[in-house]
Parts: C-alpha cells; sequence; structure tokens
C-alpha cells in the first residue's frame, strides 16, 4: 500500500506544532479584522450617533489610519472606543499582512499558483494517458509520451518522484492512485488509459479494479512482477499485463540470437533512427480512406511509408497487406516510416492528428 512518506508527515506535524502556516495566518488574520470592522461600525453607530454610512467611513479611515478632523469634546467612552477600534484594527491588518509577507518569502504563493494552474491544466485535458507511479518505468513512459506528444497526468504518493515528475513539466498530482478521489481528480472519467506501473504487485491490482470500477470502458494497462499475478490483474480488469523481467529476458534473446533484427527494433523503440516509427492509424466510419486500396494510397511511393499490417475490427491481423486490400471502417493501420511522412499522410488522408 502506499504510504505518506515518514519525512513528509514529520515535517508537517512540525511546522502544525511550533508555527502557523501564512494561509492559516492570513485567514485568522481577516476574521479578526473582519469581526473588529463590523464591531466598529456598530460602535460609532450607538456611540457617535452617526448613520450606518457614515459610521462605515469613520472605520474604514480610523483602521487604515488616515486620520479625520474630528472635534475633541467627544465622550470619554467614544474616544477609549475610537483607540480600541484603532489598536486593535491595525493589528489585525498588521498581523493579516504579515502572513501575505511570510507567504511570499516562504515560496508558498509561488506553490499555490502554480498547483492552481496544475489543476486547470488537468481538468482541460481528454482522451489523456494516467500514469501512476514515477519510478524507474514511469519516468520512462512520461519520456516517451512527451516525445510522442500525447498528453498525460503522473500520480505518485512520493513526494521526491512528483517534485522530479513536476520538474520535468509534466501534469502531476501528490496523491495515492488507489484512492477514488485522486483518479477522479486526475480525470479518469475523460481519460483514455491507464497505466499502472508501481512495484508492487498488490498495489497494482487495487489501482486496476478501482480504476475499473470507476470508469468500466477504460483501457487499462498494469505492470506484474511476478507471473502469478498476470491473472489477478486480468480478472481485477486490466486490458494488458506488462511483465519487464520476461520483456527484458526476450529482448536478451533476440541480442543473442538475432542480433540486427533486436537492433532494428531497438530504433524503432527509441525513435532514435532518423526519426523512423512504427505508428498505428485508426480508421473512423467515413474515413478518407474507408474503400481505398493499399496501392491507390501511394503510402510508399508518393509518402515513403510501408504498410506493415493491418488490425481488423474482429481483431485479426494481417501482416503485410496485398496492393490490392481495401480499407475498411474500424481498421487500424500499422505504418512505419519517419514521424513527419507519417504526419502528412495524416494530412493527405484527413485523419486525426496528436
Amino acid at each position: 500500500m502506499q504510504r505518506e512518506p515518514s519525512s513528509h508527515r514529520s515535517l508537517r506535524l512540525t511546522r502544525g506544532s511550533h508555527s502557523k502556516s501564512p494561509l492559516t495566518r492570513i485567514r485568522n488574520g481577516l476574521v479578526v479584522l473582519g469581526v473588529v470592522f463590523v464591531g466598529a461600525v456598530v460602535g460609532f453607530r450607538l456611540l457617535g450617533d452617526y448613520d450606518w454610512v457614515s459610521a462605515f467611513w469613520m472605520t474604514t479611515i480610523t483602521i487604515s489610519s488616515v486620520g479625520f478632523s474630528e472635534s475633541t469634546d467627544s465622550t470619554p467612552a467614544f474616544q477609549l472606543f475610537t483607540v480600541g477600534v484603532i489598536v486593535f484594527g491595525m493589528s489585525a491588518a498588521a498581523y493579516t499582512f504579515g502572513g501575505f509577507v511570510q507567504m511570499v518569502l516562504e515560496g508558498e504563493l509561488e506553490v499555490l499558483l502554480g498547483h492552481r494552474r496544475m489543476t486547470r491544466g488537468i481538468e482541460n485535458l481528454s482522451d489523456h494517458v494516467i500514469v501512476c507511479g514515477f519510478g524507474r518505468i514511469g519516468e520512462v513512459l512520461a519520456s516517451d509520451l512527451k516525445h510522442s506528444r500525447r498528453e498525460f497526468v503522473v500520480i505518485d504518493a512520493k513526494t521526491e518522484r512528483f517534485e522530479a515528475a513536476k520538474a520535468l513539466d509534466c501534469l502531476c498530482i501528490c496523491g495515492n492512485a488507489m484512492s477514488d478521489e485522486t483518479l477522479l481528480q486526475a480525470g479518469i472519467e475523460r481519460a483514455r488509459t491507464v497505466v499502472s506501473s508501481l512495484p508492487s504487485d498488490s498495489d497494482n491490482v487495487f489501482i486496476t479494479l478501482t480504476a475499473r470500477t470507476l470508469c468500466p470502458d477504460i483501457q487499462i494497462l498494469a505492470r506484474a512482477e511476478h507471473p502469478t499475478t498476470e491473472k489477478k490483474l486480468l480478472q481485477a480488469g486490466a486490458n494488458k499485463v506488462i511483465m519487464p523481467a520476461i520483456i527484458g529476458a526476450h529482448r536478451l534473446e533476440r541480442l543473442i540470437t538475432r542480433p540486427s533484427t533486436a537492433h532494428l527494433i531497438e530504433l524503432l523503440s527509441e525513435s532514435s533512427f532518423m526519426d523512423l516509427e512504427l505508428d498505428e492509424i485508426t480508421l473512423p466510419e467515413h474515413c478518407h480512406l474507408i474503400g481505398v486500396t493499399v496501392a491507390s494510397t501511394e503510402a510508399h511511393r508518393k509518402h515513403r511509408l510501408l504498410v506493415v499490417a493491418v488490425k481488423q475490427a474482429d481483431g485479426e491481423m494481417i501482416f503485410n497487406p496485398d496492393a490490392d486490400y481495401t480499407f475498411q471502417a474500424a481498421d487500424i493501420a500499422i505504418v512505419m516510416g519517419r514521424a513527419e511522412d507519417i504526419q502528412g499522410f495524416r494530412v493527405a488522408f484527413q485523419l486525426s492528428i496528436y
């Protein structure tokens, strides 16, 4: 289970026991200032025989220390009351202003504004990816998603990882990904995919179950360290289970038996070779590619792309489709080429660009 770090708890407890936060000072100061202001208005109305507007004016210029030209033949009670308004009013104002200065000096104002910007950024997302965990896998995934220009939100309960994600200019939330509230804050009802990449299998199972309960139609990709966890994750609602140990072993086997193939796959996965990419293009209804053959698209001659495969609506995968293959609605065309050529192909057939 994800727990708040002990250092973070102790810091919070220490701050709470020895000093009030700037926001608390400002809030308390405003409350006291409001009470003094209202009391002063009522006092000037009753003791000074002012009307309500004049009482409001007298209170304002008294607390603000602007001063006023009044005769000195006021009753002693009225004079003492005015002194009290000045003392208590200015003290409350100074206390409130001191809290604001403290907030600026401690950087909490910047943190507060940054948090609001982060919240607004997350609220504006849709069809995004939620990455639960910013460890070794989560950090690499976030970097790749940013390279692919995909919108995403990072969730991590550890403060240092949250700060690391924020330093990389990622939209992020410091919270427990197993919590309904945290996932809702990340916009799970508007998201397309949830990735649970925590090192604990039990945490990933719980996140998967929570996400599936909140959003029955969302795609969930979950990490597993032990083969026996795969079945539990699938039962909890994961669409796919990724086991890094097995993937690493397969990669090592390719490097031993098929080094050139392994090198090509590595270049494609890292996008480090002439910006070469494997991309998939989903064909919605009424798409300009519907009813068009592979040859008619001139993917290779005009766009310098290879149509590697086509995944049909029923899930069947057709590798190296024939030139006379006709694209159908809900097909997913898997193409290989430079990123700029893939984008040009999308533009030519008015397909979505991300």
